[in-house]
């Protein structure tokens, strides 16, 4: 020990190669290195980039025409896809106007990444084959706090006889007994509304639930194929409301200003149909109080009325009947047990009904099972002496007694 060491402040002496070892960093300080080196930069890129979208995408497109020169833009000037500040940057960020979008064209909303400002262009598309399809007659509509609803025009155009979509018969088969077949649910499965668009033939008629998702686009897609369609209406059963129709379900308990308001609703959903069919409903079509202002209603509106044959307590056949008003009733549930074998023998007794009445209405849902057993039948039936038709050629004006 040197003489002083007794006299050195403690903690004063240290080993030189011990302060040259290098000292390390735990793993909290490395982190919160990272996190200062990130906010300086964000703070550098906020102040030096001119972006107001944040780094948002953006799509840069050549602008044209319906005719296929540059689309004209607010100014008179030409749209571009420069986004660079040159002569024309400022002009392309305007609205455009005076540009008519075609059949199967859309319009694409461009964002300009140095000032945040919106252009909207027409990008030409391959028009649909059923964009032609003319949009439900406006002089066939009224307005309803709803929503459109059908109405008679003032020339006396009825919504079931604009709509319709009869079959011409040769001579020789006028006298055939006629089937009407009616798919009801259109538009809740989408497995089942594909197969049914696509497999059934025309004569077909197609029952839309007003609870099916993008109604009027399926309803026009049905028309462009040629399918009468009618509206599901969803009535009371007697089991309500452990067994519930859906929303607007129309009800015993309800007055007739309030069931029709609700039966707006429901016809407000889609439009081109030819008629209305009940839906459920055996204890309010049993009920002449419930259901006698709702058939006035379905016929001051020009339309048909189908009863579904959930019951045989059903008076709407009499009730039709008072109304003057055409009148169909479903004879054959065709898939009530729905296995291939079942619904065999329900279409063999849809066929024995027309052979002894001279017309008869099957009435299905759109599952995938079912619709494959109806198109397979379909391409058969009229060899054995029958008619394929829509609903429209069986619906007559029922009796009132």
């Amino acid at each position: 020990m040197a003489a002083d060491d007794l006299n050195a402040p403690l903690g004063q002496h240290k080993n030189k190669q011990e302060d040259l070892r290098p000292r390390r960093i735990g793993v909290p300080q490395l982190l919160a290195a990272l996190l200062a080196t990130s906010g300086v930069v964000v703070a550098v890129w906020a102040a030096f980039v001119n972006d107001p979208l944040g780094g948002q995408p953006v799509a840069v497109v050549s602008t044209q025409s319906a005719a296929g020169a540059p689309a004209k833009i607010a100014g008179g000037a030409e749209a571009s896809h420069r986004h660079d500040g040159g002569a024309d940057g400022p002009a392309a960020t305007a609205a455009i106007v005076d540009v008519k979008v075609p059949p199967g064209a859309k319009t694409v909303t461009i964002i300009d990444g140095s000032n945040g400002k919106r252009q909207q262009v027409v990008v030409p598309g391959k028009p649909d084959k059923h964009s032609s399809l003319a949009p439900a007659d406006q002089k066939l509509l009224e307005a309803t706090r709803h929503g459109p609803v059908p109405v008679i025009a003032k020339d006396g155009t009825r919504p079931s006889t604009a709509y319709a979509r009869p079959r011409v018969l040769p001579p020789d088969k006028k006298d055939f007994p006629r089937i009407a077949v009616i798919v009801g649910g259109v538009g809740v499965s989408a497995d089942g509304t594909a197969d049914a668009t696509g497999m059934l033939p025309a004569p077909v008629t197609f029952a839309l639930s007003p609870y099916g998702a993008d109604l009027p686009m399926l309803a026009g897609h049905a028309r462009a194929e040629g399918h009468e369609l009618l509206l599901q209406v969803p009535m009371e059963p007697f089991d309500y409301p452990d067994n519930d129709p859906g929303p607007e379900t129309l009800l015993t308990s309800l007055t007739a200003t309030q069931n029709i308001d609700r039966l707006h609703w429901l016809m407000s959903r889609f439009q081109g149909y030819v008629g209305v069919m009940s839906f459920m409903g055996a204890r309010f079509t049993s009920s002449e109080k419930a259901l006698k202002p709702v058939l006035h209603e379905t016929a001051a509106r020009g339309l048909i009325y189908v009863d579904d044959g959930a019951s045989m307590r059903s008076i709407a056949g009499q009730a039709a009947g008072a109304q003057n008003m055409p009148f169909a009733k479903a004879d054959v549930v065709i898939d009530a047990v729905p296995t291939p074998t079942e619904i065999d023998h329900a279409l063999a007794r849809l066929e024995m009904a027309a052979r002894d009445n001279g017309v008869a209405v099957g009435l299905a849902t759109a599952e995938p099972a079912t619709i494959k057993r109806i198109a397979a039948w379909a391409k058969a039936v009229e060899s054995r002496g029958f008619v394929l038709v829509p609903i429209s050629m069986v619906a007559l004006k029922a009796k009132s007694s």
